[in-house]
């Protein structure tokens, strides 16, 4: 399989608990309304929200899609599932896998920032700032990349290799074979 390992679980672990550091301080001892974007931050999250303490947190799903079955975004932003829980003044937390482009991230910050939250925060496991075509930065991140495309720990290709515990890099023509 033409995959390099790019980032590693147990460099994971260590900066998941350090941003889970940094929602405890900002957050102690307040609610906090997590938002997950799904699918692929649904192992982030999880890992995220088992190192807060001291909040009272409440989860909620959104899943919005605008890759479909290729490796670059189609920058059309579709809402395949919304929130159920009623964000408006409450302290809101917005967590996905990868910050690319930015329209995902900025599609999400206008819908919920127009549900009037008390506050309105962003959390990312990867950053690519090289690809940005919105003006857009999240609150807390993981690692910055470079312009790769990644799997694993909840990224996938066309939702294969969600399950590999690394991050990994893809390497040209993989998902011919796959396919």
């Amino acid at each position: 399989m033409n995959l390099e390992v790019l980032i590693r679980r147990e460099w994971i672990d260590i900066k998941v608990k350090g941003i889970a550091a940094k929602i405890n301080e900002e957050f102690k001892n307040k609610d906090l309304i997590i938002i997950c974007v799904l699918k692929g931050s649904f192992l982030f999250v999880s890992d995220l929200i088992r190192n807060i303490k001291n909040i009272n947190c409440y989860i909620d799903f959104i899943q919005i899609s605008s890759y479909g079955s290729n490796t670059e975004s189609s920058g059309i932003i579709k809402l395949e599932k919304d929130i159920g829980i009623d964000i408006k003044n409450q302290n809101v937390l917005i967590i996905d896998d990868i910050l690319d482009t930015g329209s995902s991230l900025s599609f999400l910050v206008d819908l919920f920032g127009n549900r009037d939250p008390k506050t309105l925060k962003t959390c990312v496991l990867l950053d690519k700032p090289e690809r940005r075509k919105f003006n857009i930065k999240a609150d807390y991140v993981g690692f910055e990349i470079e312009n790769k495309f990644v799997v694993g720990y909840g990224l996938d290709y066309n939702e294969k290799l969600r399950e590999l515990p690394d991050i990994w890099a893809v390497k040209e023509n993989i998902w011919k074979r796959m396919e």
